[in-house]
């Protein structure tokens, strides 16, 4: 009970931190609109294969911004302060949670500033969005372990990059695979719930792997 008390406190805490500092949010809902502006600019109205290859291309660079300041933000009098409060298990956990919700929100507006100004070329919107939304979770897991990971060394946002890219290939192959099935494409090596089931899979050993290793990173 205790625990699940600090989850939900350092969970409220993330949110509000995001309320409150509206210039780093304002800044991302910037970014996303001027990069899918001069997207648009670039090429107008994109073919599906196009639009399906520039959407995962955009929200990884979104992710990858949205989810380093999480733990570069975090000030090393403010982290002696949750050691002494929390467990490393309840605020990895919350991290996740917060970064996920963050991450949803993010998506949806790609996705609605990306059919505004690219059109909308799938024959399921909603059916992509559903995908999106997986592949939304995916990605913040990912780099929300990894940005724990490059905060115990120096250039932290370099070093999340270099680890995430190589580790972040598997999964972003599986949603772009996924995703053309919401552009009418057959599928030839397997069926959409099949590639489904092994994301949600990565997805869990993603979690499982942060509440193992993150103790470590919480006794340096």
């Amino acid at each position: 009970m205790r625990a699940y008390n600090h989850f939900n406190a350092l969970v409220k805490k993330e949110i509000l931190l995001e309320l409150r500092q509206q210039h780093s949010l304002y800044g991302m809902m910037l970014y996303i609109a001027s990069t899918i502006f001069v997207l648009y600019l670039t090429i107008g109205n994109a073919e599906a294969e196009i639009w399906n290859a520039l959407f995962w291309i955009t929200q990884l660079f979104i992710c990858i911004n949205a989810v380093a300041k999480s733990f570069l933000q975090e000030a090393k009098g403010r982290m002696l302060y949750h050691y002494s409060i929390t467990s490393p298990t309840t605020f990895i956990l919350a991290k996740i949670t917060s970064n996920v919700l963050l991450m949803f929100v993010m998506n949806i507006i790609n996705l609605v500033l990306y059919t505004a100004f690219l059109g909308d070329p799938t024959s399921s919107y909603f059916g992509f969005m559903g995908i999106s939304l997986i592949g939304a979770l995916g990605l913040s897991l990912v780099f929300t372990m990894l940005a724990a990971i490059a905060s115990k060394a120096m250039q932290q946002a370099s070093l999340m990059a270099i680890l995430g890219f190589p580790i972040i290939i598997p999964q972003l192959m599986l949603l772009v695979k996924l995703s053309k099935s919401a552009f009418s494409e057959i599928f030839r090596d397997g069926a959409p719930l099949q590639i489904v089931m092994l994301l949600v899979a990565l997805d869990i050993s993603v979690i499982f792997l942060a509440i193992i290793l993150y103790p470590f990173l919480w006794k340096d």
